[in-house]
């Protein structure tokens, strides 16, 4: 059957009375409201439709007031509102006694100011198919939108925010944060709300994305390799924090959650002493620790410092026997083939103390390494000797075991004080 559409070219303009309403008076579903021409909500008015809203390539529309979606949303043109206009929102919802998923699509981007969502239907009650750009509040009264991988983006433009997630409304899929402030992304998966929040990034252009996903076995069966320090690692659940691909500088904290719904029971026996964030290094291939501290009552953690890098995040145990203060963790396996793994000689954490030096001697006591402020330039033993009295400076060593000492100023609550490591190296040099 093909579907009755109602044409209309219209200006609205200046309904000033907050209980003004233009309201499609017909609520069948082969009905639809479509916009050619220019559709203008002055600040205060209302308007609403239970009508598909179509707003066409030839179409144009600036909300400065109030507009009630009761059906699906489309934009393929210009959706926009006055940039002081902060009054301006539009609520998704359903009419009545109407029920099923609203769809929000369109080809060219959307500019919200608030945005409220509140439909009851389960599991999926926004299917997001459009880039909705929003600057005011996103108020999550009920319902999950899911964001479309291909063609849906949800993003918080600087001084947005997520109101009340819950376990019922939330956002599954990607979520963007714009902007030089903390934000904590209200998403979730599989009817579970399970946020991620990061710290205040130094540029209002920076851009970070985020997701969720739980129980995705193929997932982690296809990274399971973790560095020594892992102990126990969380393969129920993960987070992507990424950076947006306008960002070039800033950095920032992460801070995840548990929830015995979904981290299982083992990493929690003592998660003050042992519970890490951990994150998927792509390029050597395994899980790598970012540390963390807790807090017990919130039931989150917090990197101590800036993440190292991004992409896939989860918990973990760690070997706390493993770890020395300022949360150093040596690793003795280096394997210079440029394969991304064990290229170098990684002492986790160690550019946050500079005041540092690493000398490697080889079996006979002879020093064939020594630098200082390790891995702050570049500075990095790769399995050639190199220092400033160094034998055969140079030259690539031969395999075998080596000795590592590890000097670095601690700088803590307590005052500061030299911290000394030492310990056995082996390299794999295939000479």
């Amino acid at each position: 059957m093909q579907s009755r559409k109602l044409y209309k070219s219209v200006a609205l303009l200046g309904l000033a009375l907050p209980a003004t309403t233009a309201v499609a008076q017909q609520a069948k579903k082969d009905q639809v409201m479509v916009n050619q021409g220019k559709i203008s909500v002055a600040e205060g008015g209302v308007m609403s439709t239970i009508y598909d809203f179509d707003n066409t390539a030839e179409g144009y529309v600036k909300n400065d007031g109030t507009v009630y979606y009761y059906s699906n949303f489309n934009n393929d043109n210009i959706y926009d509102h006055s940039n002081n206009a902060k009054g301006s929102k539009a609520v998704f919802t359903h009419f009545e006694n109407g029920t099923g998923a609203q769809n929000i699509t369109g080809n060219q981007l959307s500019n919200f100011y608030d945005v409220v969502l509140d439909n009851s239907t389960k599991e999926m009650a926004f299917d997001l198919k459009n880039e909705m750009n929003v600057r005011g509040s996103v108020d999550f009264k009920d319902g999950i939108i899911k964001v479309d991988s291909l063609k849906g983006m949800l993003t918080f433009h600087q001084g947005a925010k997520a109101l009340k997630p819950t376990d019922n409304s939330h956002a599954e899929g990607y979520v963007e944060k714009i902007g030089s402030e903390e934000f904590q992304y209200p998403k979730g998966d599989k009817g579970l709300y399970r946020y991620a929040r990061i710290t205040a990034p130094e540029h209002v252009k920076d851009a970070y994305e985020g997701k969720y996903n739980l129980d995705d076995k193929n997932f982690f069966r296809a990274r399971n390799a973790k560095s020594g320090v892992i102990n126990l690692l969380n393969e129920r659940e993960y987070w992507t924090v990424d950076k947006g691909t306008d960002n070039s500088e800033g950095n920032i904290m992460l801070t995840l959650s548990w929830d015995e719904r979904t981290t299982p029971k083992e990493l929690l026996t003592d998660p003050e002493k042992e519970l890490h964030i951990v994150r998927w290094d792509a390029k050597q291939q395994l899980w790598v620790d970012e540390g963390g501290v807790v807090d017990l009552a919130k039931k989150e953690i917090t990197t101590p410092a800036n993440v190292r890098g991004y992409g896939f995040f989860t918990l973990a145990t760690v070997k706390t026997d493993l770890i020395l203060d300022g949360d150093i963790v040596i690793y003795n396996l280096v394997t210079p083939d440029g394969d991304g793994k064990n290229d170098y000689f990684i002492i986790d954490n160690i550019n946050k103390f500079p005041n540092n030096t690493v000398e490697i001697y080889n079996r006979w006591g002879v020093k064939v390494y020594e630098t200082k402020s390790y891995d702050s330039a570049g500075n990095v033993f790769r399995g050639y000797s190199d220092g400033r009295v160094t034998v055969n400076k140079g030259e690539k060593l031969p395999t075998g075991t080596y000795f590592y000492i590890v000097n670095y100023e601690y700088k803590g609550t307590k005052g500061s004080h030299m911290v000394k490591k030492s310990g056995y190296l082996h390299l794999e040099s295939n000479k």
